[in-house]
């Protein structure tokens, strides 16, 4: 059998696979509502193959979206729909989960396909906007306002609701954003956090933030249901958060019930040089899984069969997560496994047509 088909058993969760949806923001909801372009597109995924099906970014407060159509579980109201999708996904044979996030200082921007730029209070956007310090993201950006020290309990104890909503909703994987420059990062990153308090300077205290929040959701998410949290392993820039780091706080993150560090890259700063190419960010995924001694999830620019299946195989992750892919091809993982010689069970509706897998000796 193939790595890549190899189940996953984290705590009390079997993942079919070790092919994850990655968290994508769909920019398609009203009041952080599902609704059933969710559905489709979260759905489509669990019917092509994937062991775990992740949410995008799910704002666990108003002012902590992205945009003014980022999905949403700051209210008991938003649960039903999300209730709906997991029952479906879970059908399909996948495993729910959903990413909880707080997006700092890059709240309130448009859609890419609408720019991005700040979006106006009379267009639906707000003021103010969050963070550690005072320092806008890049030129034009909104002047975000530092956080007080109740104002980051408030937040820490608006993830524990959210983890608690996301029970009540049927996720049996929280993932918590601490990557791309978001609230989480922000703390991280001595580039976007120049406080002088118990927030800011050390690593201790830059890390302080992330700590309080997985202690939060970890103390109100049942002991047999995983965690993840996706960090950036690197700024990419001259003095910001680096991959030494990275794999320290992972190990501490371990000691507090993580169950897995999903390995990214990048967003903190506007000027930083990322040097992008297949398979780029799995180097991080591999030193974290290594030198913390916890499971990792690699990404980016992860696009065929045979280089997913070396990263698994190879022990460079544990698991693989797919972004752009599954969003040019829903039905990636059945096609991957024919291609790796695995006669994957196809749903009932389109086993017509499926192709034959081609034979181990011919991979």
């Amino acid at each position: 059998m193939p790595s890549l088909f190899e189940p996953l058993t984290l705590r009390a969760v079997t993942l079919r696979n070790r092919i994850a949806v990655s968290p994508m923001c769909e920019y398609s909801s009203q009041d952080g509502f599902a609704n059933v372009w969710h559905y489709v597109h979260l759905g489509s995924r669990a019917v092509g193959g994937a062991g775990l099906v992740l949410t995008e970014a799910n704002a666990v407060t108003a002012d902590g979206r992205i945009s003014p159509q980022d999905l949403g579980i700051w209210k008991d109201e938003h649960v039903d729909m999300l209730a709906a999708i997991v029952t479906f996904i879970k059908a399909n044979g996948a495993v729910a989960g959903t990413q909880l996030a707080h997006a700092g200082r890059k709240a309130s921007t448009a859609a890419p396909w609408l720019g991005g730029a700040a979006v106006d209070p009379s267009d639906g956007g707000w003021r103010p906007i969050y963070a550690p310090s005072p320092i806008p993201f890049a030129d034009g950006w909104i002047v975000p306002q530092a956080l007080s020290v109740d104002e980051i309990a408030g937040i820490v104890a608006a993830f524990a609701d959210a983890a608690k909503r996301s029970l009540a909703a049927g996720f049996e994987v929280i993932e918590l954003h601490g990557a791309h420059g978001y609230l989480i990062h922000e703390f991280l990153s001595p580039l976007t956090n120049t406080r002088d308090d118990a927030y800011g300077g050390s690593f201790e205290n830059r890390t302080r933030f992330a700590r309080e929040v997985v202690a939060a959701v970890r103390a109100v998410w049942p002991e047999r249901l995983p965690l993840f949290v996706r960090i950036s392993a690197t700024d990419w820039a001259e003095g910001g958060w680096n991959l030494d780091e990275s794999v320290e706080l992972a190990r501490i993150l371990k000691t507090l019930g993580v169950d897995l560090i999903d390995c990214s890259s990048g967003g903190a700063v506007a000027n930083a040089k990322i040097e992008v190419g297949p398979g780029y960010q799995v180097p991080f995924a591999e030193r974290v899984r290594r030198d913390a001694g916890i499971a990792t999830g690699a990404v980016g620019m992860i696009t065929e069969a045979e280089q997913a299946d070396a990263i698994v195989r190879e022990g460079k992750a544990d698991l693989v997560l797919l972004a752009r892919e599954l969003l040019r091809d829903p039905y990636w993982p059945l096609r991957a496994a024919g291609e790796l010689g695995v006669d994957l069970e196809w749903p009932a509706q389109y086993r017509r047509a499926k192709p034959a897998p081609r034979s181990l000796a011919t991979r």
